[in-house]
């Protein structure tokens, strides 16, 4: 499928033409959590109202631009799956086959999650919290085991060995999560030509953009994110990955 596209290349716009197999990497709408500025986590807080709304925005602009998918990946979270929903009803392919991962959860906060993020700076100090937030390997403070913020209480995933499961994470172990799905579901496909959606978090945004961009772990944990932005890659059968960039309404 050719498709021809307006994208944000850095600072720089342009158009480009397409042959090769997309993947299309989204960062879910604003969420409740995004808008109540929450530590949220593996918490399963719903799309805000601009959410939504954001979401429907990207599908339209992805149906502007001849997008046509074979599959589509989210979390197990529902600001995701609302969130692809959004898109596959706008672009008219609800019929794709979904899969969804815990893989694709955002970076687990520990016992951050839920707290709002102001208070949690005037609690930790400024630095600490920053620390916690956007440093590459630094851990959060721990979920306890019995607590509900500890997904091994949660039934979505009963069928994960617990030892698998965080109690907290910091990016390079979000990173440490998140590749092997890269590895061995989305990197196949597209290998053999298949174009996916991937709607997922932040962090695991951060996490995949550094893995496919060859980023160093200081320039990774730097990356600023925006929601319901669709980011173009096209790969070809050798797997070879080439970034094409934010995708940008026409003018």
């Amino acid at each position: 499928m050719r498709t021809c596209m307006t994208v944000r290349h850095g600072a720089e716009r342009r158009t480009l033409m397409m042959t090769g197999a997309k993947l299309v990497l989204m960062r879910h709408g604003q969420s409740l959590g995004n808008e109540a500025n929450l530590f949220t986590g593996w918490n399963d807080l719903d799309l805000s109202a601009n959410g939504h709304e954001e979401a429907r925005r990207a599908g339209r602009l992805m149906r502007h631009h001849g997008f046509l998918f074979d599959a589509a990946h989210s979390s197990m979270l529902k600001r995701t799956i609302h969130t692809l929903h959004h898109c596959l009803d706008e672009l008219d392919q609800s019929w794709l086959p979904e899969y969804r991962s815990w893989r694709l959860n955002e970076r687990h906060y520990g016992a951050l999650q839920g707290l709002n993020k102001d208070d949690t700076i005037a609690r930790y100090g400024r630095e600490q919290v920053q620390q916690w937030r956007r440093s590459f390997d630094v851990t959060p403070p721990a979920v306890k085991p019995d607590s509900p913020h500890h997904p091994g209480n949660d039934p979505r995933y009963a069928s994960i060995p617990r030892c698998d499961l965080p109690c907290a994470e910091s990016l390079a172990m979000t990173m440490k999560r998140v590749l092997p799905y890269w590895q061995d579901m989305l990197l196949p496909a597209l290998r053999q030509g298949q174009s996916l959606l991937v709607i997922t978090h932040g962090t695991v945004m951060r996490a995949l953009i550094g893995h496919l961009d060859g980023l160093s772990p200081e320039e990774t944990q730097t990356l600023e994110i925006p929601t319901g932005t669709p980011l173009v890659y096209e790969i070809d059968k050798a797997g070879a990955v080439h970034r094409i960039g934010y995708l940008l309404p026409p003018t």
